[in-house]
């Protein structure tokens, strides 16, 4: 019961950008440690898809023009989400390895967590 609660309390209180962070948090934290499991190539790919799944998400969002962020960062992020798609084709193929993309995760997290002191709750993975 008491979890129950938990959860209605967490989702009301909870922002876009939040939700964004635990996200890419969660995401983020798969990918490291599938690399640190010594996973690479293919071995990577539940890790890699589910990354690919929700930068795609972010383009499509981005794309439409209802969207409210300003177009310069919109454009920034549809760029993003296009370089995630064509550098996880060549991790997946085994040709470079998944630190970049780990890399620009955290780099997002870090924005994210600037705007709405998501840090708080969680950190960015190491």
């Amino acid at each position: 019961m008491s979890v129950n609660a938990y959860v209605r309390a967490q989702k009301v209180a909870a922002t876009p950008r939040s939700t964004e962070y635990r996200l890419m948090s969660e995401i983020t934290g798969e990918m490291i440690a599938a690399r640190d499991a010594g996973l690479a190539g293919v071995g990577l790919a539940p890790a890699l898809h589910r990354n690919r799944e929700v930068w795609t998400a972010f383009r499509n969002l981005c794309a439409d023009p209802a969207n409210a962020l300003p177009a310069e960062l919109r454009a920034g992020i549809i760029s993003l989400g296009l370089w995630v798609d064509k550098y996880t084709s060549l991790v997946i193929t085994g040709r470079d390895t998944i630190d970049e993309l780990i890399n620009v995760n955290r780099t997002v997290m870090g924005g994210l967590a600037n705007e709405n002191g998501a840090a708080a709750a969680g950190e960015v993975p190491a």
